[in-house]
């Protein structure tokens, strides 16, 4: 799942380089991903209204549910 949100978030982007992705697994089951991208980077994957950040979210939701997992996806600083 990390390697499907960095490629969709380096697709999104102007500075493909700076886009990281780090995972933590909660103790429920839940993955916990946080997606950072360069600073002038962050309006292109939040997108108007946070539309491009809830498309991100729910394909990975979607990927998640064959897992049966629960994922989380912060955009961070």
């Amino acid at each position: 799942m990390e390697e499907l949100l960095e490629h969709l978030a380096r697709q999104l982007v102007d500075d493909p380089e700076q886009v990281a992705v780090e995972r933590f697994d909660e103790e429920d089951g839940t993955i916990v991903l946080e997606l950072s991208v360069g600073p002038d980077d962050y309006g292109r994957v939040i997108g108007r209204g946070g539309r491009t950040a809830n498309a991100l979210r729910t394909v990975l939701k979607a990927s998640a549910v064959p897992q049966q997992r629960r994922v989380l996806v912060d955009i961070v600083d």
